[in-house]
């Protein structure tokens, strides 16, 4: 194998292993063996363009229109032309498999559903990538440099994945480049050996030849992934979809000494509520028979630094088999203690574990931890929720409106954390606040007052198609437009209520669903929700509703509320059984009157999960992918022979010219008096001179020129003639091309050097026969018809030579297997007869 071959195949490689590092973002896999052969058939386009040889941006533009003819036959076929040749509705379809892509990143939990926009996302990645690896390694020379698009690849990935085999990867990239590196070093160092060969070697210049850039390649690729190293430590964890696992999971993850950090989980929550789908995310069943009021919470935003809520970073411990008394909850305030198994999907990745609040007790298998403050667990070391069934105790906790509205000042720790404003929030925040409660008498009455005002008369209306908004102005530009959804809505008031002094943070979470036909609850991408929660003491942490149309308003914030003890508190049925239903789900096509009647029906959570994979078999593939290439070489193969043989035929003769070959010439040396064929098919007659390898190899380059001169001639309409000498040839070229006088000279000054070869005593180059061959193409090319010009590059005649060097093959191949059939027809007869 050729160096160049092997460095194409080591950039094809290392592309290869480090688009593994992708391999957890999605399911299934398949996207893999689709890239492997696009990656392929890209870097063979690129070997056999070399060899021609073209010219470098040829070689890359030959593999870009490969490239593209493959995906738009796997990702297009029905808008293609011919189903593999793009058009427009091609490069629109294109389009919006690239649009539903991104919003299917930003919806779905990590590994995401192979849905066509990300496999044509993550394909057409590693296919660009390798592209660009193998031009700047193997088309351009320079592996180095080569590094940056797969540390580009790698880092991607790695900010994406969940962390949890991110070492593996690295390695496996790693590997992948270093391997490229060292196949660039042979190449290069196998080359410098022919140029020196001939010099002596010293230890200074041995030192300074070869071990040099070898040890700056070693610089660069220590350097190259260093970087790849250190580059996915410093991006966030931005994985894809529904509160899509808000942090990274546990720092250390040793017992009580743990913490964790997470980013916004509700980077992608207004994507969730716009799903065409409504995937079911989870189902539970629960053993009271009111659950209008049974929120999922998963975590809470308690971090406000006037741009975006976030949770803070907390200690963790391990989950205790029963959690602790809700801070702040008094002993009068009425509770009732329920159960609930809750199912999740076998899609659904969430580091943060859904629960009703607050949580009394979990019984789940995994590695999970516990936060205090918001009541959370959080899973460690890669643990989320994909496919979890577990159990959870909590309370139902019906405070009256008396109870909150003589509510004492919580205790100043707690109010100074979750009081705290920060100075570039806009003023025109606490004014409406004050505004808005004005009048009132107590937290409590103030509370209510700013639910009401953006659910009821503040004339706000939801949305799910405006932005989310960020900066410190984004809670002044939602009271001036009046249009959000319920993170507009949580954010503004729990911001307004902590500048009136009230101890306020954002749950986020799930509404509680929608009821199906056999009692069981499921909850879906939709039901996704965020809301206020308010601190009174003696009750603790209380949830408010201020976003309009969901949700439901909780019965103490409601102006008929009943005061007293006779308020009625939802009691657990024994007739409800808690087992999770298997894997039921919201119909699509259920109506809000259905889901009131329980009629919507229940489908396998199975059932709702994308497969993704709509394409074509693989060997529809590549029967369609050979014949298309079978179809764009097959007309192209004159002209690519044609420029083959040029291109051998011209630089032979360039190194013939140089001077003696630095390598010395194939084959064993020829004595006079013997027959020689050369390479191109023409014969030195014996009685010519031949002195040693120098001789030799002027003899053979000195006919090459001269047959690319008589080809030349022939694709421009001068058939040769073989009858005549050189001399004479050359006058009839000059004669039937009406050439000019320089162009003349030119042609008999190749024809006297055949002559000199073939009948001197010695045999010697002579320098320049290239640029008179090349002078004789451009003067037959400017006298010639448009046709015979296209023509001569298209579809040369001189190509004949190859058809006939196949048939002389073909006669040679069937003479020798004749003679060897006839020798073994031949000897057990002989046998038999001694």
């Amino acid at each position: 194998m050729s160096g160049r071959a092997r460095l194409a195949l080591c950039a094809a490689a290392a592309t290869l292993m480090a688009s593994c590092a992708l391999l957890p973002l999605v399911s299934p896999a398949t996207w893999l063996f689709q890239a492997v052969f696009l990656v392929a058939v890209q870097s063979g386009v690129g070997a056999l363009t070399r060899r021609v040889p073209l010219a470098r941006p040829l070689t890359l533009a030959c593999q870009v229109v490969v490239t593209l003819l493959l995906v738009t036959l796997i990702f297009a076929r029905s808008q293609a032309v011919a189903g593999f040749v793009p058009g427009p509705d091609a490069f629109h379809h294109f389009g919006v498999l690239l649009q539903s892509g991104a919003e299917d990143v930003g919806r779905y939990a990590i590994p995401a559903p192979l849905t066509p926009g990300i496999r044509l996302m993550i394909v057409g990645g590693v296919v660009l990538i390798g592209l660009l690896v193998d031009a700047l390694a193997v088309t351009f020379r320079a592996a180095a440099p080569a590094g940056l698009p797969l540390l580009a690849l790698y880092s991607v990935a790695a900010g994406l994945s969940n962390g949890g085999t991110d070492w593996m990867w690295f390695l496996v990239a790693a590997g992948g480049y270093l391997m490229l590196l060292l196949a660039e070093g042979r190449d290069r160092l196998s080359q410098w050996g022919r140029v020196f060969s001939g010099a002596p070697r010293t230890p200074g210049a041995e030192a300074g030849g070869a071990v040099a850039p070898v040890r700056t390649g070693r610089r660069i690729g220590a350097v190259a992934l260093g970087v790849a190293l250190v580059v996915p430590l410093a991006l966030p964890s931005l994985k894809g979809g529904l509160l899509d696992g808000a942090g990274t999971g546990v720092g250390d993850g040793l017992g009580d000494g743990g913490t964790i950090s997470a980013v916004n989980p509700l980077v992608s929550l207004r994507d969730s509520l716009n799903v065409d789908q409504d995937r079911q995310v989870m189902a539970y069943r629960t053993n009271t028979d009111d659950n209008q009021d049974m929120y999922l919470r998963i975590v809470a935003l308690d971090d406000f630094d006037g741009t975006t809520w976030k949770p803070a970073q907390r200690h963790i411990s391990a989950v205790p088999d029963a959690l602790p008394t809700p801070i702040g909850l008094a002993g009068g305030v009425r509770r009732t203690e329920i159960e609930t198994r809750i199912s999740a999907a076998d899609w659904y990745a969430q580091d943060w574990l859904p629960m009703p609040y607050p949580a009394t007790s979990v019984k789940i298998k995994g590695s999970w931890r516990y936060e205090p403050v918001g009541r959370t667990l959080v899973g460690d070391h890669g643990q989320n929720t994909r496919g979890l069934q577990y159990s959870v105790k909590s309370l139902i906790v019906q405070p009256t409106a008396e109870q909150l509205a003589a509510a004492p000042e919580p205790p100043e720790a707690l109010k100074r954390e979750f009081t705290k404003v920060p100075g570039s929030l806009p003023a025109v925040v606490a004014q409406t606040a004050r505004r808005v409660t004005s009048g009132s008498s107590n937290h409590y009455e103030e509370a209510v007052k700013l639910q009401d005002y953006f659910a009821v008369d503040g004339g706000f209306t939801y949305s799910t198609q405006v932005q989310v908004g960020t900066g410190p102005n984004a809670i002044a530009r939602f009271l001036q437009d009046k249009q959000g959804f319920c993170v507009h809505f949580s954010f503004a008031m729990a911001a307004m209520a902590r500048t009136l002094g009230i101890p306020a943070r954002v749950a986020v979470g799930f509404t509680p669903g929608s009821p199906q036909a056999d009692g069981s609850m499921s909850v879906g991408l939709r039901d996704a929700h965020a809301w206020p929660e308010l601190y009174f003491e003696g009750v603790g942490w209380t949830r408010f509703e201020p976003t309009p149309t969901r949700g439901s308003t909780p019965a103490y914030t409601q102006s008929d509320t009943p005061s007293g003890n006779n308020q009625g508190v939802p009691q657990p049925s024994l007739s409800s059984s808690t087992a999770p239903s298997i894997a039921p789900s919201a119909s699509e096509s259920c109506t809000a009157q259905e889901r009131k009647l329980e009629a919507c029906p229940s489908q396998s959570s199975q059932a709702v999960v994308a497969s993704g994979n709509d394409g074509p078999p693989w060997y529809q593939i590549l029967a369609w992918t050979l014949l298309g290439l079978v179809l764009v070489a097959l007309p192209l193969t004159p002209m690519l022979w044609r420029l083959r043989s040029r291109a051998v035929r011209l630089a032979s003769a360039q190194h013939a010219s140089s001077g003696p070959p630095r390598g010395g010439v194939r084959g064993r040396e020829r004595k006079a008096g013997t027959q020689y064929t050369d390479d191109v098919g023409m014969t030195v007659l014996p009685g010519q001179a031949l002195p040693g390898r120098v001789a030799e190899v002027a003899v053979g380059h000195t006919l090459a020129v001269w047959r690319e001169l008589t080809d030349t001639a022939w694709d421009y309409g001068i058939v040769p003639d073989d009858a005549l000498t050189p001399r004479k040839a050359a006058e009839r070229i000059v004669r039937l091309g009406g050439l000019d006088a320089s162009t003349a000279e030119a042609v008999h000054r190749v024809a006297g050097a055949v002559e000199q070869v073939l009948f001197a005593p010695q045999p010697r180059a002579q320098a320049g026969l290239v640029d008179d061959v090349r002078r004789l193409r451009v003067a037959l090319r400017s006298t010639a018809s448009r046709r015979t010009r296209v023509r001569a590059v298209v579809a040369p005649r001189s190509a004949m030579r190859a058809v006939w060097a196949v048939s002389d093959g073909w006669a040679d191949l069937r003479a020798r297997w004749s003679a060897r059939w006839a020798a073994l027809v031949r000897r057990p007869s002989g046998q038999q007869s001694g």
